[in-house]
């Protein structure tokens, strides 16, 4: 009796790997050995042949689960898997987080939303040798994208706010791969239709980073936020290769029409997996599981607030933080839309290289800016599961931000090859990735119930900077004769920037 108490017991609670009672395995193990137990006991007081039989018997009960194909789970030992099994032979199933498919599609919408805008920086060089167009005049049409992208911003960042990034992102999807459809029409039809168009694309635009912000945020713990944001950063700085060197080969076997319907065309692919498998938070999916949804609850510090109500703007302009983030928006946008309009034309100009190469050149340094960004980010999030203060982290990821780009344009000036200027190039926009784990995500730790709002706010002053940049660069050009003297200005601005984020930002929440 006190053995068979001992087999009772080692059995209970029973694994679901057996069957639901005793008799029956004892009557199975019998059937299938030929012989009944015998008396014969360890040291433990275990009966040898009943713990023998045990162990064949579970051998034989798996042999007959693979062969007629099932999920096995044993959680004799406190650990559940999941197999496939099919004709004997095992094969893990791996199951992707939710959270992991939406920042994916997040960095797909981001490299398309890039790679929508470059296509007009590479097909301008053609258009301008078939209508004439002064280097002056390419400025204006370069920066008309940023007429429409100024004004959506806030109410953008608003909206984000109010309804969510899924539905806001969606249509502005919709909207600027009809205005890329339509480019090629308008600059054949006329120049003040193909301003209104870049305009209006521009307008469709600028809900892209607010909503991806305020997912990412919505989506992930705060100590993977800063990788999130360097993922969808990633597929953004990615969309510049893929627009730099997709365009001028379909320019050449497709004509002008060719790269716009493309990009337009893919914009339409990827709403139809958007709409079907993305929502504005967690908790509303259906497809993500209990655990992952408590692993994003659990890693929220920041509480949320009524949806859709905001702070004043007074209130907003009121705080020192809000203008570190402004400033460090106005100095980033600022170099990035320099480098980002002009520098096929700077490799035509300065170093006489074809289109091609000039696309070539101007493609590698934003490859490098992905993979940079996300080192900046999975950086930052393990610095601060170190312990280090946020505020720390957010000052450090903004000084190589700004202080990197600096030096590297003021080598810029001296460069004497086209190889020696991309290294520069590269290092610049490497370097100024960093600012991803810096302003860009310090939005949702100052304000995170508003954080779309303030991001519309300094996104617009961000804006008014690049449309000041990029039309200034063409006026310098062909005042000057050179890109020199406008390098160094904005290598000035970085490091003004970089004492001025020191000064006044902080990780901590303010509003």
């Amino acid at each position: 009796m006190a053995a068979k108490s001992l087999l009772h017991s080692s059995i209970s609670p029973k694994p679901s790997c057996f069957f639901n009672s005793q008799s029956n395995l004892i009557n199975f193990r019998t059937s299938q050995l030929g012989f009944k137990p015998r008396n014969l006991t360890t040291s433990g007081g275990v009966k040898w042949g009943e713990n023998m039989s045990f162990s064949t018997s579970r051998d034989v009960i798996t042999k007959k689960k693979q062969q007629r194909g099932g999920v096995v789970r044993c959680t004799a030992e406190g650990i559940e898997r999941s197999l496939l099994i099919g004709g004997g032979r095992g094969e893990t199933k791996v199951l992707v987080a939710e959270r992991y498919k939406v920042v994916a599609l997040l960095a797909c919408v981001m490299c398309l939303c890039n790679a929508d805008r470059v296509v007009m920086s590479v097909a301008i060089v053609p258009l301008a040798a078939k209508y004439g167009w002064s280097s002056s005049f390419l400025g204006i049409v370069q920066s008309s994208f940023l007429w429409g992208y100024i004004f959506s911003s806030v109410v953008g960042g608003a909206l984000v706010d109010k309804y969510g990034g899924k539905r806001v992102l969606a249509c502005g999807v919709v909207l600027w791969s009809l205005s890329t459809l339509f480019t090629p029409w308008a600059a054949n039809h006329s120049t003040a239709a193909l301003l209104a168009v870049r305009a209006f694309f521009g307008l469709a635009e600028g809900v892209a980073l607010p909503a991806m912000s305020t997912l990412a945020s919505r989506w992930f713990p705060s100590h993977e936020r800063a990788s999130a944001v360097g993922i969808s950063m990633a597929g953004f700085h990615l969309g510049n290769v893929v627009g730099l060197v997709l365009t001028p080969i379909m320019l050449a076997t497709i004509g002008i029409t060719g790269p716009f319907f493309l990009f337009s065309s893919l914009g339409v692919l990827w709403m139809t997996t958007w709409s079907s498998m993305a929502t504005d938070d967690p908790r509303d999916s259906p497809f993500v599981s209990k655990s992952e949804l408590r692993l994003i609850q659990a890693g929220k510090t920041d509480s949320k607030g009524k949806k859709g109500k905001l702070p004043s703007l007074r209130l907003l302009l009121s705080k020192m933080p809000t203008w570190a983030i402004i400033l460090a928006n106005v100095t980033n946008n600022w170099g990035y839309f320099v480098l980002l309009t002009w520098m096929p034309i700077y490799f035509r100009t300065v170093f006489n290289v074809n289109l091609k190469q000039a696309a070539w050149f101007s493609a590698v340094p934003w490859g490098t800016m992905a993979v940079c960004g996300y080192i900046a980010g999975k950086a930052s999030d393990n610095l601060i599961k170190a312990g280090y203060p946020v505020t720390l982290v957010r000052k450090v990821m903004q000084s190589i931000g700004f202080m990197g780009p600096g030096v590297s344009l003021l080598c810029l000036n001296f460069a004497k090859t086209p190889a020696v200027a991309a290294t520069l190039i590269t290092a610049a926009l490497s370097f100024s990735s960093f600012s991803q784990a810096g302003f860009l995500l310090n939005m949702q730790e100052i304000a995170p119930d508003s954080a779309g709002f303030l991001h519309g706010i300094s996104n617009s002053a961000g804006t008014l900077a690049a449309i000041v940049s990029t039309i200034g660069t063409g006026y310098f050009v062909q005042w000057l004769g050179s890109f020199q003297a406008f390098l160094t200005v904005t290598a000035g601005l970085y490091f003004a920037a970089t004492i001025f984020w020191n000064l006044y930002a902080t990780g901590e929440r303010v509003f």
